[in-house]
């Protein structure tokens, strides 16, 4: 456990009288630092009226799943994997720009299917304010399924999170984001099961170089583009490097490799996401009782 400071210790209460308030909750758990926190808290301050779900799909990888196992029997929560289908949608395969809607409107219908025999009646999210403003059609089905934002509620910024999760000891508290293997996919390509596998494998391959924080972006024509943080670029491009790294994700089945010089960049796809989409699907609502 780090270090407490005035403002840490006030926002933990913050967040813990948010989730007191609750009578019990499912707290959507990607095993990521957001949910973890949110888990946490959860579990302190509602105890066994508060249960994990992690969604289990082809655009989980399974190194994921099984950190979030491990990360839920840390904490003490209840934890609950449920399937989810939303590959079986068009509009999902499509990837039209607004895949997460209809990903998150699943999942919210899958947990909301597990209350009732959970004996619990609310939702709560690891959405923070930072994820306010920015192109989230997954906090539209949120809002549609009367989901709950603890960590918007009590003020959290992604570097608060972070903060909290170092106190609590959370083993993720400097973990990087990890988005679904869908979203490796630039819009209008299908998704498919064998796609999110081959990125899947493919950015395996990348944490063997020793690369934390990449992303194999996949285009088009069966095109992988790399990224990875800026100062990881000159090790890929070294001749041995760059011909096993192509060799590799040839074997995959990508028909072409190429490294992004501008290097790793959060939602890099997403400009190729429609004006519209982004008007639509943006998030500038401000959270209940959020401090202003």
């Amino acid at each position: 456990m780090s270090d407490t400071t005035p403002d840490l210790i006030e926002r933990r209460e913050r967040l813990l009288t948010v989730l007191r308030a609750l009578p019990g909750t499912v707290v959507a758990f990607s095993g990521g630092v957001d949910s973890a926190v949110v888990a946490k808290a959860a579990f302190l301050a509602l105890g066994d009226r508060a249960v994990a779900i992690t969604s289990d799909s082809p655009s989980v990888p399974r190194s994921e799943l099984a950190a979030a196992r491990e990360l839920a029997a840390l904490i003490g929560i209840q934890h609950v994997v449920l399937p989810t289908t939303e590959f079986d949608n068009p509009d999902y395969q499509k990837n039209g720009g607004d895949r997460c809607y209809f990903c998150k409107s699943e999942l919210y219908t899958r947990i909301e299917g597990q209350l009732k025999s959970l004996g619990l009646t609310t939702v709560c999210s690891g959405a923070n304010l930072d994820d306010l403003g920015d192109y989230r059609p997954g906090l539209t089905a949120a809002a549609e399924h009367h989901v709950r934002h603890p960590l918007q509620e009590a003020g959290f910024t992604k570097a608060h999170v972070r903060e909290l999760a170092k106190h609590w000891g959370l083993p993720v508290w400097d973990k990087p984001a990890s988005p679904c293997l869908s979203s490796r996919l630039a819009p209008g390509l299908e998704v498919t099961p064998e796609r999110t596998l081959r990125v899947e494998l493919a950015e395996a391959y990348l944490k063997t170089l020793g690369i934390r924080d990449g992303r194999v972006r996949y285009h088009e024509g069966d095109l992988a583009r790399v990224e990875v943080p800026g100062d990881d670029i000159a090790r890929l491009l070294d001749p041995d490097v760059r011909q096993a790294l192509a060799n590799s994700l040839h074997e995959l089945g990508f028909r072409f490799v190429s490294v992004d010089l501008d290097g790793f960049r959060s939602g890099s796809l997403n400009q190729l996401v429609s004006l519209e989409l982004k008007s639509r699907y943006s998030s500038t609502r401000t959270p209940l009782n959020s401090p202003t």
